[in-house]
Parts: structure tokens; C-alpha cells; sequence
């Protein structure tokens, strides 16, 4: 009996190990509604991947909230085991496939009634877009980026509206859900009734999860891959419909 009851807490503390060894610590961005509610553990994007990796058999326990480059930071560190909404910029990390897309677009108050039809007509202008943004439009917006001194990348996306409707700044780069949803938030400190005109000179971005391990991005893959099999990737875009 004394052998059986040893042999068991064995097995007990083998399994105890394995569970825990599935414990993924990810990052995501910090509040940027409706993808990532932070400290929520809820919104489009944060409910996506949860799910695939639920469907991998792995669990986010505390999901870590921080600006673009502290994550990026955090993972090469190996402080974290995986970053959400990134793209394989040759950074040390492995990436899955793409899991959702976001629309960016350049917005500006109507009145300024500003001619903007090509990324080569953003310099000269005052500009607040996302961290790391940069990376992500392409060359001809990178170039921009780095030429443009009126050019900001903001860690806390709400800021952005708050600047255009008060006047502060020519345009800003923003998601189509997030501008509209912060909207909701800063009514009270600004005129958001003010008409904005949509300037659509990017396609859609595509985003990947960045992985500390090979393995950890393989069966992410393969969670993903179940979720949109099953429709339960559906159900969850469908509960964000409104924006």
C-alpha cells in the first residue's frame, strides 16, 4: 500500500509539472478596445487567441499588458512565451499564421479638407500613428516615418482621438474599430460630432503571434486551424459586430 500510495503522488506530481508546463505567459498590447480590453481578459482579438490556444491545450493565466516595444522587449528576453498583434519583422521569435487583420486608414477633420492620395502625400504633416507602425505600412511609409520630425508613434491609442478633434494634430493612422470605439471614451473631453474624412491608403494589415519556441507557434497553428473549422472563430467576430 505504502508503494501504491508512493507511485501515485508520483504520478500526481508528473502530471502537476506537465500541467504547468502548459502555462503560456503572453503579452498583449496595451488598451485597445475592441481587439484588447485590458486587464478584462476580454475583446475581439484577446478572445481569438485564447481560444486557438485553449484548442492546443495550452492555458493564459496572466496575460501581460505593455506598449508594442516593451513586448517585443519582454519576448526577446524570454520573460514572455508569446506577443500578440506583431508581424515577422526578422526579430528573434517564431510566427504563426495570421489570425485576424486589422484596416488602418489616415484620418483628418473634414474642414481641413486635406488632399491626401498616396502614403508620399503624408509628409509635411503633423502625424500620430501606433507603436511600431513604422514596420508595418511598407518602405515608402517607413521612409516617411523616419523624415517626418511631425511624425509620433503614441503607446496609448486613445490619445490619438483626444489630439485630432482637438486640433492638436493633422491626421492620425488608426483601426477603424479602435477610432471609432475611443470615440465612445473621450466624448466628454472633445468634440467628436466634428465630421473626419477616412483616407484609404493601406490594404489590410495582417497580424501573427510571436513565439519564444517553435513548437509553442506550431500548435497555435494547429489550434487556430480548429477554431475556424468548428465556427467558434465566427461566434467570436460575430460578438464584436457593432464595431
Amino acid at each position: 500500500m505504502a508503494m501504491r500510495l508512493c507511485l501515485l503522488a508520483l504520478l500526481w506530481g508528473f502530471c502537476e509539472q506537465n500541467f504547468a508546463a502548459e502555462t503560456l505567459r503572453m503579452g498583449f498590447g496595451s488598451n485597445k478596445p475592441p481587439y484588447v480590453f485590458e486587464n478584462e481578459q476580454r475583446g475581439l482579438e484577446y478572445e481569438i487567441v485564447v481560444a486557438a490556444l485553449k484548442s492546443a491545450g495550452f492555458q493564459v493565466l496572466q496575460p501581460y499588458y505593455a506598449p508594442m516595444e516593451r513586448l517585443h522587449l519582454r519576448l526577446k528576453r524570454g520573460e514572455l512565451d508569446g506577443i500578440a498583434t506583431t508581424q515577422d519583422d526578422g526579430g528573434a521569435a517564431f510566427y504563426s499564421d495570421v489570425y485576424i487583420e486589422y484596416q488602418n486608414v489616415a484620418v483628418a477633420l473634414a474642414k481641413r479638407q486635406l488632399q491626401i492620395n498616396s502614403v508620399a502625400d503624408l509628409a509635411g504633416y503633423s502625424i500620430s500613428s501606433f507603436q511600431r507602425s513604422r514596420f508595418f505600412f511598407g518602405p515608402e511609409f517607413q521612409a516617411m516615418a523616419e523624415h517626418n520630425p511631425r511624425y509620433r508613434e503614441e503607446p496609448r491609442q486613445i490619445n490619438r482621438n483626444r489630439l485630432l478633434y482637438a486640433g492638436r494634430i493633422d491626421l492620425v493612422i488608426a483601426d477603424r474599430r479602435i477610432f471609432r470605439y475611443f470615440n465612445t471614451l473621450v466624448g466628454d473631453q472633445v468634440d467628436v460630432s466634428q465630421p473626419v474624412t477616412l483616407y484609404p491608403l493601406f490594404p489590410a494589415t495582417p497580424y501573427q503571434l510571436g513565439f519564444r519556441l517553435a513548437v509553442q507557434r506550431d500548435r497555435f497553428n494547429q489550434g487556430l486551424k480548429a477554431i475556424r473549422a468548428s465556427g467558434e472563430y465566427q461566434q467570436i467576430e460575430q460578438r464584436y459586430a457593432d464595431y
